[in-house]
């Protein structure tokens, strides 16, 4: 197999550049703004318990997340949160948008290298505008060929990004750290998948490890390991 005939897939959010850690700094201001009325434990519990609820709703990113983060506040208060207090939750919501963009180490320069060799398509997930966003402020976008913001990443919308695009399964190679959304599906396609963890995984993004395809499944420390791992599964 030629080097060039494999399209790399590259996951945005925790894979070329941090999101889930302003997650976790929020959750800890969210955890103290309700720390009159409930420990932390019930707080996280009841936080996700929303998040799960509303996520068909509402879909990813930071807007869901504060539209959960209010409704959670005013049922664990018995709705005696003040206009105050909500107000706060709606700040640490704009903060977030505003958060600066933090690549990973090496994003850029691997993405400059695999180019040179390689197609290379942007998948992710969650609001459209924030996306968007966020991919300007990385100054990455200019490496891909195609960007692809979606709402869900399961089979059928892989499916359809590649038939889109024209890429066939079996040469297509997506890069990300989430197993559930970015690698499990892909390899369900006949595809291949590089597993990059990153040091938080969120809940709902869980999953328990699959033994069906892990052929196809690499799993790297470092996006620094990717170049190689990339050619060296190009040459099978």
């Amino acid at each position: 197999m030629a080097n060039s005939s494999f399209v790399v897939g590259f996951d945005a959010d925790d894979t070329l550049w941090h999101n889930e850690s302003i997650f976790e700094q929020t959750h800890q201001r969210f955890r103290e703004c309700l720390a009159a009325y409930h420990d932390a434990a019930t707080v996280d519990r009841s936080l996700i318990a929303t998040e799960r609820r509303n996520l068909e709703l509402y879909g990813y990113g930071i807007k869901g997340f504060t539209l959960s983060a209010i409704e959670t506040a005013i049922q664990l208060t018995e709705g005696r949160i003040s206009s105050e207090e909500i107000g706060r939750l709606l700040e640490l919501g704009r903060n977030m948008m505003a958060h600066p963009v933090h690549l990973m180490p090496h994003a850029e320069a691997i993405l400059s290298d695999l180019r040179q060799t390689h197609r290379l398509i942007l998948i992710t997930k969650g609001d459209l505008l924030d996306q968007h966003r966020k991919l300007a402020k990385s100054n990455l976008a200019g490496h891909f060929q195609q960007v692809e913001v979606v709402s869900e990443k399961d089979e059928e919308t892989y499916a359809k990004v590649l038939h889109r695009h024209g890429i066939s399964a079996a040469h297509f190679l997506m890069v990300g750290n989430s197993l559930k959304s970015d690698i499990y599906p892909v390899v369900s396609l006949g595809g291949f998948g590089i597993h990059v963890p990153y040091r938080i995984t969120w809940e709902l993004e869980r999953v328990p490890p699959r033994a069906d395809g892990s052929d196809r499944i690499r799993t790297l420390p470092s996006l620094a390991d990717l170049p190689a791992t990339v050619r060296e599964l190009t040459v099978r």
